[in-house]
Parts: structure tokens; C-alpha cells; sequence
């Protein structure tokens, strides 16, 4: 056979390769983790109820046992990787991680540079101030006055949306210590999250100054990528079972004392 030839039936088979959307180099995110054997999770690890570390130092949590849940009907283990919010968005974007189970609200924005699952659970925000703040009482209130929140959060946004002066912080606990300190007049975040901490900190002197009355939805990004279909789509079979079966359910009133895998506010 000549050159000629032989240069012909390459330039066919590596054509037939584009045309099925087998090309050289491309993988199926979902194929790759269980052939690996494991899915990589990302979360922050210091966010309770959704993923945090008990008295022994474990990491435990809402969003851990989802997690574990969904790995366990991919047949897979959980690999799960801690780091600081925008770290996390970050590495989940350059295929470090898998994806990321942190109570990651699902916008507009963030759907053009992730590819999300479909809700599993929503969640109100509160406006969180000290107990003798009579200024804030609506989300307008929050012009001119200073908040705290990781600076890519849903949180951060909408607070500058509404005039606020944000101050990027890396966890929970740093805005409450800056809100207890007098040096932000409000923080936002999750609804349960406020009731968590104050469980856990019941001496402390802050309140629910404003509660959204619509709910976030919740849900697990991605990398946005043809190869993440298949995963996103075995994700979304994973957390419609766990719902149906009472799982969803059961996790939520185990950690939040209340059923945050169904959407009440649309009630």
C-alpha cells in the first residue's frame, strides 16, 4: 500500500472519530470516575450543618452524606477535598474536582460557567444582624450599611445589590466574629445555617432582622462540559431516587430539623 493510500484511510478513520464524538483526547467525566473508582467532592468543611468537622474532628454533615449517598448509587467511593469557597469554584472549573456539594445556590451567573444538577434542597435567606439593630428591617435597609460573606457568594451579591459595603471573609465563622465585634452592621446567609449556629452558640446576641420570602434553590455544579452530560444526568437519577425513597428527607431533619428538600415557599 502506498503513501497516498495510507494517508487516505487515516484521514477517514480520524474523520469517523469527530463525526461520533469520539475524538482523540475527549473522555466521559462520568465513565472516567468509575473507572477510577471514586468521584472527588468538593466543600468547605466549615459551613454546619452542610459540611463540617465534630467534636472527633470528622468531617460530617448534610451535604457529606448526600454526597456519599449519590457515590453510593454511581457505585463509587467518596473522595472529598476541603478548601476555601472561591478555591473550591475554582478547581471545580479547571477539572480538579468532580463536583461540589456545598450548598451552592443555583443562578443565572453561575449556570453560564457550571453545569448544575437539578435542585435537592432550597434554603431562605436571612439577614442577620445584633438583637439591638433597629435600622435594618428590609432588605433595602442594607444601602449603605457593611456586611460580610465570601466574596463570590449568592449572599455578597444580593447584598450589593441592595447598597451594601461587602467585606470578603474565608468561613462562617469570621462574619459572626466581625458581626459580634461591631465592624458590620449585618451579614446574609442561610436561613439554617443562622439557626445551627445559634444551637451551637445559644448566648449569642444576634437575630433574623429580614427572611426572604422566596427560597434558593440548591444544587450540585459541575464542570460545564459536553463530558460532564452523562454524570449530570446519573446525578440527577441519583438525587430523584433519594427523594422519592425518604432519604432527602431524612438527612434534612436529621440536620436541620426540618424538611429542606422540598420547596415550601411554593406552596
Amino acid at each position: 500500500m502506498n503513501r497516498k493510500a495510507i494517508s487516505t484511510m487515516l484521514c477517514a478513520a480520524a474523520a469517523g472519530m469527530l463525526i461520533t464524538g469520539q475524538a482523540v483526547g475527549a473522555e466521559d467525566l462520568l465513565q472516567t470516575i468509575q473507572e477510577k473508582g471514586s468521584i472527588t467532592v468538593a466543600m468547605e468543611g466549615t459551613w454546619a450543618p452542610w459540611t463540617y468537622h465534630d467534636e472527633d474532628d470528622q468531617l460530617v454533615g448534610y451535604d457529606v452524606e448526600v454526597a456519599k449517598a449519590i457515590a453510593d448509587k454511581l457505585g463509587v467511593e467518596v473522595e472529598y477535598v476541603e478548601g476555601e469557597w472561591d478555591g473550591l469554584l475554582a478547581g471545580l472549573a479547571s477539572g480538579r474536582y468532580d463536583i461540589m456539594v456545598n450548598g451552592v445556590d443555583i443562578t443565572d451567573e453561575r449556570k453560564e460557567s457550571y453545569d448544575f444538577s437539578i435542585p435537592y434542597a432550597y434554603n431562605r435567606t436571612a439577614v442577620i444582624t445584633t438583637n439591638d439593630n433597629t435600622e435594618i428591617n428590609s432588605l433595602e435597609d442594607l444601602e449603605g450599611k457593611k456586611t460580610a460573606n465570601t466574596i463570590s457568594s449568592t449572599y455578597a451579591t444580593l447584598a450589593e445589590q441592595y447598597g451594601a459595603e461587602v467585606t470578603g471573609v474565608d468561613d462562617l465563622n469570621q462574619t459572626f466574629e466581625l458581626l459580634a465585634s461591631g465592624r458590620i452592621d449585618a451579614t446574609l446567609n442561610a436561613e439554617m445555617t443562622y439557626y445551627d449556629y445559634m444551637k451551637e452558640q445559644p448566648d449569642a446576641d444576634f437575630k433574623i432582622a429580614v427572611l426572604t420570602e422566596d427560597a434558593n434553590e440548591i444544587g450540585i455544579p459541575m464542570k460545564k462540559s459536553e463530558d460532564t452530560e452523562s454524570l449530570r444526568n446519573a446525578i440527577d437519577q441519583a438525587l430523584t431516587e433519594l427523594s422519592e425513597d425518604g432519604t432527602l428527607t431524612e438527612l434534612s431533619e436529621k440536620y436541620f430539623g426540618t424538611d429542606i428538600s422540598k420547596n415550601t415557599s411554593a406552596e
